[in-house]
């Protein structure tokens, strides 16, 4: 028996409990019937460019997306072209030295209006704690209660050197320096985040540089790296630990907060490769845990990927009110490509394909035993 393309599709979807024009609020409705050849055969940059290009609509994206990752249907569609982006990545290091500010240019240098306008007002462009105790109430909250809780497990204290890579626009720079008494140095490969982190932090005890963090000098008492991590690549997580390990003071701690996945790979997607995060993937447990391996020991593991699903949907939500004012400088199908970035994303923590993982390394361990801060 001989199946249309579309009937294909409805048999994949089908599994996910997924209609097609359907009227559920995760039902996928087609505009063009060249959807299901574009998607099987191009996996999931076709299915993200088509949804740029209008071919297709859903009611709650988060909710369709919540469910084709929760039964795995990602993987069942175009593993051909995975394999060959796999040989790539093993043959090519796409987030070497030289392409290093490549993530900066085509993501973080887009528009400091449109990050002023979906994040919090610190702009923490990083997974806030919601789940804390008490457990956060709003965007703004879980984004203070997570800026001080990475505080607290690193357990600051006044007048300690602190290397933040990968600082962003300055947020917890200037919330360690103002709680906490601290001096902050961050790096970052974003000239918007510079520029306005530098101004965001003035009069405090905070210097940006805009650099690689192949490229840091000095030694601090503690090390944090908050959502950096994603950027490095595999073929780097060695060396990024080493850097690490060589600025940290032996007696110093060194927490890592990056997004993770639940199995090893050596390539990102291709849809957010193309239009979101060049370069990016997310690192595994075990490649983590090999990178880390004869220079640091692993003092506590906390992963909070839940509460990314909510910090997204909050950042969506401040995107989408502010869109009226945005539109005319960015365009519609811009809006439709961010918006399948966030709930897209959304839904992967919900479907827990995803997680948050927040890891406190030390150099020689903690004397008497590291003590877990929630």
């Amino acid at each position: 028996m001989t199946f249309s393309l579309k009937e294909k599709s409805q048999q994949i979807l089908a599994q996910a409990d997924i209609r097609i024009n359907g009227d559920r609020p995760w039902d996928i409705v087609v505009h063009d019937e060249r959807l299901y050849k574009r998607v099987l055969s191009q996996g999931s940059l076709g299915l993200g460019e088509s949804y740029m290009d209008g071919w297709w609509d859903v009611k709650n994206l988060d909710e369709f997306f919540t469910k084709v990752l929760s039964m795995r249907l990602d993987r069942r569609v175009s593993q051909t072209k995975r394999i060959l982006q796999s040989i790539a990545s093993v043959l090519f290091n796409k987030q070497s030295l030289k392409r290093a500010f490549e993530v900066g240019e085509r993501h973080y240098d887009i528009g400091n209006d449109l990050y002023k306008a979906m994040l919090d007002k610190r702009m923490t462009y990083t997974c806030g704690y919601w789940s804390g105790h008490p457990p956060a109430l709003g965007l703004e909250e879980a984004q203070e209660q997570k800026l001080d809780l990475v505080c607290r497990k690193l357990k600051l204290q006044p007048g300690q050197k602190i290397l933040d890579i990968g600082c962003g626009w300055g947020s917890f720079a200037k919330y360690a320096a103002e709680k906490y008494g601290v001096s902050v140095t961050g790096i970052t490969i974003s000239k918007e985040q510079a520029a306005l982190a530098r101004t965001l932090c003035t009069s405090l005890p905070v210097e940006i540089i805009l650099e690689d963090y192949r490229k840091i000098s000095g030694t601090f008492d503690h090390i944090v790296s908050l959502g950096m991590f994603e950027h490095v690549g595999y073929k780097n997580y060695r060396t990024y630990m080493e850097v690490a390990s060589r600025h940290l003071k032996d007696n110093g701690l060194f927490l890592l907060h990056t997004i993770g996945g639940n199995e090893t790979t050596l390539i990102g997607d291709p849809w957010f490769d193309k239009y979101i995060f060049p370069n990016g993937m997310f690192p595994s447990i075990a490649q983590i845990g090999k990178a880390v391996e004869g220079l640091f020991i692993m003092e506590d593991w906390h992963n909070f990927g839940a509460d990314y699903d909510k910090t997204l949907m909050a950042w969506f939500t401040n995107f989408d009110a502010a869109w009226p004012r945005l539109k005319s400088k960015y365009g519609d199908r811009f809006y439709r490509m961010w918006k399948y970035y966030l709930l897209c994303v959304a839904g992967s923590f919900r479907a827990r394909d995803s997680q948050l993982w927040q890891i406190v390394l030390s150099k020689n361990g903690v004397p008497g035993g590291y003590q877990t801060t929630r």
